[in-house]
């Protein structure tokens, strides 16, 4: 529409503006769709306490999902999953089973659809449903139909249902997990006794047309309401996975990265597939990459579009935490994953087996317990005094993450990660109060960090690196520290044999320094660290997952006396009664980045400082501003510590 909409303003008629999917018809030209498309907004109001929940005038959702089926009912039913990977589809949920139903019937919000569901479970009629809400019975019936089809599903089981049922349950968009919960079953035990029913998707094109004239297209999605596929499957492309739905955690930085991946690919002469379901997107603009498909980020989906594409490989990497939670399902369904192996990721993610081989380097980290029981986490925060930090594994933006300060809250908190994170551990930590955090962004190949660069919070730790303020390079670490923090990112590297990207938060307190987590994929400041320094980690890790030749430490050419700031954005405003008081959960729903030089030179001792801490270092680190390289390394190398100590305001390059 933008295409066509700047023809026009350019005064050229529709009948002269070619249709970019078809290349043959003009775009005055009334399509004709033989799909439907369902789009369902995102909102994060759990994380923020006394928060209404209500839905009115003011937007609240922080990002969207958009799904598309034959049918309606195929449709919606993806659209549910996308928005939260928890989500099986349109089913009755236990979350709102103590609820009054005709209140949240009556009362737009967040869980209205549940609230659909479970009335419906309960027994509500079509027209009961109508008259607490008013939505158009068409989509009520259809709502119905689902509800009772479920209904029907649970007298069966997966080893006595019928090849024409089980295909009528995938045509009605019913995903292999969502049916293993009514058969009593597992989500591998379901697709084996699907694949044996010869029942797959087929593969449709997004056209417009109705196939009335040939397209050219490479939107696609997967339907189970065909009989043939629209393409051939020749490419064997790599997958890029995309960052899914926007929320606070996880935004437009994850598409960055999965987009430059995908760039980086084709440069390189690589077929490319991506998979994601945002409109938001640039990873879904249809040319970005050979093929698009626009499908749930699932091990269902992957797996059938790998299996159809007979893909050579999978980047999991530059999506965020989405595709990261499902890289050990993908590699056991015998998937190639490129970059760092999902017995490693799982290393890194599961908070016990993480802690565990910290111990094990020597790489120190505040003290731990892995949650066994209330009693033991009681004992355990007594020992070490509170404030405490419950934190779960594989969760993204600090979700279901608390600083306990007593006994009191301690119970609550537990509960809350438990819930978060049920299939994995849940590990205390202590709370260091009064220290200064630390981000380092890495790349490394084989296990051999290739690339790095160290960024400092403003804020103390104990705000979630999503909120705080960020300044590269950084102002005012102590040579040492960085020393310090540069050994413990090479020793989890090579612990982890990471190839691709990788993100270690640090805490630093008296030049003593802590590893927070590490997180093996790209993180949500991989783009600004990039820009700001001229250097595109995320192109460096695409190519070292692939096997292309990469330059380590390339040379960099940035201004002298050149500084970044990211600060985040609040929408505190539209959500009343939100504290807006920041902790380790994230709360922020965007960010910018300015770019200024220090006001003031470093002091003396400052410098004199840096020089002797660079005579003693046997090796430096080039990605680092050629300011420092002037005062204190020969010319043919970068030092790592940075000229501390400037003062802000920054002022515009220009002036």
């Amino acid at each position: 529409m933008a295409f066509v909409a700047a023809k026009l303003g350019l005064n050229i008629p529709l009948n002269e503006i070619k249709n970019s999917v078809t290349k043959s018809t003009c775009a005055c030209f009334e399509p004709s769709l033989d799909y439907c498309v369902v789009k369902i907004p995102r909102w994060d109001l759990k994380k923020f306490t006394r928060v209404s929940t209500l839905l009115g005038s003011s937007m609240k959702s922080v990002g969207e999902v958009m799904a598309i089926g034959r049918t309606f009912e195929e449709a919606i039913q993806k659209a549910i999953r996308a928005v939260d990977p928890s989500n099986l589809g349109f089913n009755e949920t236990q979350a709102l089973m103590s609820i009054d139903l005709d209140a949240e019937l009556q009362t737009p919000s967040d869980q209205r659809m549940f609230a659909i569901a479970n009335a419906m479970h309960s027994g509500y009629t079509v027209d009961k449903i109508w008259e607490l809400t008013k939505i158009d019975k068409w989509f009520l019936t259809k709502l119905k139909g689902l509800s009772d089809f479920r209904n029907s599903m649970s007298s069966h089981t997966v080893d006595n249902i019928t090849p024409a049922l089980f295909r009528q349950a995938k045509e009605q968009g019913f995903s292999d997990k969502q049916l293993a919960v009514f058969w009593s079953s597992n989500e591998n035990h379901v697709r084996r006794a699907r694949l044996e029913f010869n029942i797959m998707p087929f593969v449709k094109q997004i056209d417009t047309v109705a196939a009335e004239f040939p397209a050219f297209t490479n939107y696609l999605y997967l339907t189970y309401n065909a009989a043939e596929h629209d393409l051939d499957f020749n490419d064997k492309g790599t997958m890029v996975l995309g960052s899914g739905v926007y929320r606070i955690g996880s935004s437009v930085e994850f598409d960055w990265c999965s987009v430059r991946a995908i760039r980086t690919l084709r440069e390189n002469g690589h077929k490319t597939v991506m998979v994601n379901f945002n409109p938001e997107t640039v990873s879904t603009d249809y040319d970005e990459a050979d093929r698009l498909y626009f499908e749930n980020i699932s091990l269902e989906s992957i797996v059938d579009i790998y299996t159809l594409e007979s893909s050579s490989g999978i980047i999991i990497s530059m999506g965020g935490q989405t595709s990261n939670n499902i890289a050990l399902p993908l590699s056991r369904a015998g998937l190639k994953i490129h970059g760092t192996s999902p017995e490693m990721i799982d290393s890194a993610e599961n908070r016990y087996r993480f802690s565990r081989m910290l111990d094990r380097l020597g790489v120190d980290q505040p003290e731990w317990k892995e949650l066994t029981s209330i009693d033991e986490a009681r004992d355990f925060c007594n020992r070490v005094k509170y404030p405490v930090l419950v934190r779960p594994s594989y969760v993204l933006s600090g979700a279901a993450m608390n600083t306990v300060y007593s006994e009191h809250d301690l119970a609550s908190y537990l509960n809350q990660a438990v819930e978060v994170s049920k299939d994995h551990p849940v590990v205390i930590t202590k709370y260091i109060e009064g220290a200064k955090e630390i981000e380092m962004d890495a790349v490394a190949r084989g296990g051999t960090m290739v690339g790095h660069f160290i960024s400092e919070h403003v804020e103390n730790a104990g705000v979630h690196s999503g909120d705080a303020t960020l300044i590269l390079p950084p102002q005012d670490l102590d040579p040492e520290t960085i020393s310090r923090i540069e050994e413990a990112t090479r020793k989890i590297g090579d612990a982890l044999n990471i190839t691709g990207p990788y993100n270690i938060q640090f805490i630093a307190k008296d030049n003593d320094i802590k590893v927070i987590e590490c997180n093996v994929r790209a993180s949500r400041s991989f783009p600004f660290v990039s820009k700001v320094m001229g250097c595109d980690l995320i192109e460096m890790a695409t190519k070292a997952m692939v096997g292309i030749p990469i330059q380590p430490y390339p040379k960099l050419n940035i201004p002298a006396d050149y500084v970044g700031v990211k600060v985040p954005q609040f929408s505190f405003s539209r959500l009343s009664g939100a504290d807006p008081v920041m902790g380790v959960e994230m709360a922020s729903t965007g960010e910018v980045a300015c770019f200024g030089r220090p006001s003031t030179k470093p002091t003396s001792r400052v410098s004199s400082r840096l020089a002797s801490s660079c005579r003693r270092r046997t090796s430096c680190s080039p990605l680092v501003p050629t300011r420092t390289r002037s005062r204190c390394c020969p010319p043919s190398r970068l030092c790592t510590s940075s000229d501390t100590s400037f003062s802000l305001p920054l002022v515009p390059l220009t002036s």
